[in-house]
């Protein structure tokens, strides 16, 4: 390209959404684009480190110096937010625009389809723009029909008939349709209000993962295409082994690769339920229980937040098990002495261990996990689902029989596990589906 194009991309401030959006921007750098993060200035505060060649900017939440927890809740959050957010954004882009710099001209927002607000500002700025979808394309779809109206709230029928997906449960339904306040699910169903506006639509996914449900999306949004996984080229296609981890992190890492260093080829048990849910007291001791008297070594990521939740006589570090409060999962989940991965179900996690072949164990938590855990079960076949008591508690029996059936049983999730990592790697190698869309993306900016 003569002159680089730049894009601005505005990531939601939370860990989940930063995470893939970053990757995606390293893929758009790769390929000769420069890139410009925008996040706002209470979690640029909070970051421990960023790629040195991404520029960071901020805008204000209304909250700079508490965030969230300023707020005291998220519909105050997301008041204050949605009042200044798009005034600071402005701001932003009239600064950038108006710089001496011919670089800082920016050519293309790339935004998180939270930020409903975004497209209306770019278009009055006579900015391209694409809305970056973080969720998978079966949980975009119930909420788009709920913002058609073709979904009705609160939710009357026991199963559900979309186009182009597989039939769907009451109880497979996000979490957020359930309870007396809706303001989570009017949050997630109002990414759909502008989002025909953006010139592209790209989804963290890959086309083989969601063939049939992008087919039917595209003739929706002929400008729909699938760009992921976007996690860490060196555990996908290996074309940049530096780029090992994300590059945006919370947290200081916390060795465990040696501990696992020792252990036999398959054998471990890794536990992690991601950085946000927070199970009860009862939950947390039949995990531990568990994973005490079950034949398999375990590694157990337990946040900090979390410990005083553990059984008060459960060590936290045995021949048989670790217990860490971080750790790189992207590096244990490659780690070929892991064998089974008990998950919440996020779906960077859902992303990850189907890029890196690893069967799972589910125990969904809220959000989306409860259809992501039906997708990795029942879909794609690389796990299985821990069922609840009448207390939505996950019992250790049971927790046990799911670890013996991936451990010592089937081989045929297994198999389904190394044929999805096989289709992941083969959609961003070069002449795969998503490496196709995002050269066709780069190509477009630079003659726009």
């Amino acid at each position: 390209m003569a002159t680089r194009a730049h894009c601005l991309v505005l990531a939601y401030p939370a860990q989940g959404h930063i995470n893939p959006i970053l990757q995606f921007s390293k893929l758009l750098q790769r390929q000769g684009v420069r890139i410009t993060l925008v996040t706002t200035r209470f979690y640029y505060n909070t970051l421990k480190t960023v790629p040195p060649s991404i520029v960071v900017e901020t805008i204000s939440d209304g909250f700079d110096n508490g965030g969230p927890k300023e707020a005291g809740g998220f519909k105050a959050y997301l008041a204050r937010f949605w009042q200044v957010g798009p005034l600071t954004f402005s701001e932003l882009l009239e600064k950038l625009d108006g710089s001496k710099d011919d670089d800082d001209h920016v050519d293309c927002i790339v935004y998180d389809t939270f930020f409903n607000w975004a497209p209306e500002i770019a278009k009055r700025f006579g900015i391209v723009v694409a809305a970056y979808l973080t969720q998978n394309m079966v949980v975009n779809n119930i909420y788009y029909h709920v913002h058609l109206g073709k979904l009705q709230v609160p939710l009357k029928e026991h199963e559900f008939s979309l186009p182009a997906m597989p039939k769907l449960y009451l109880e497979d339904m996000p979490s957020f349709f359930f309870g007396e306040d809706f303001t989570f699910l009017d949050f997630l169903v109002s990414q759909f209000s502008t989002i025909e506006k953006a010139d592209w639509i790209l989804c963290n996914t890959f086309y083989e993962l969601d063939e049939e449900i992008a087919d039917w999306i595209v003739k929706v949004w002929p400008q729909f295409k699938t760009i992921g996984p976007n996690i860490p080229s060196f555990f996908l296609d290996k074309q940049w082994e530096d780029d090992q981890d994300y590059g945006v992190t919370e947290f200081k890492i916390e060795e465990c690769m040696e501990w696992l260093d020792d252990k036999p080829k398959g054998s471990v048990v890794y536990v992690s339920f991601g950085s946000l849910a927070s199970f009860g007291e009862e939950q947390m001791e039949e995990v531990a229980c568990c994973l005490r008297e079950c034949s398999s070594y375990f590694l157990w990521v337990v946040r900090a937040s979390e410990e005083t939740k553990l059984p008060k006589d459960f060590e936290r570090k045995t021949d048989k098990g670790l217990v860490v409060t971080w750790c790189s999962q992207l590096k244990v989940l490659a780690h070929e002495a892991v064998g089974c991965f008990m998950t919440h179900c996020g779906w960077n996690s859902t992303l990850e261990t189907l890029c890196l072949g690893v069967p799972t164990i589910s125990i969904p938590y809220w959000s989306d996990q409860s259809i992501n855990a039906k997708l990795l079960s029942e879909v794609w076949k690389i796990g299985t689902r821990a069922l609840v008591d009448e207390k939505k508690v996950v019992q250790r029996e049971t927790l046990k029989h799911c670890i013996n059936e991936i451990m010592n049983g089937s081989k045929e999730m297994k198999n389904n596990a190394i044929r999805w990592r096989t289709s992941a790697v083969r959609a961003v190698t070069e002449g795969g589906s998503s490496y196709e869309n995002v050269k066709e993306f780069v190509n477009n900016l630079s003659h726009s």
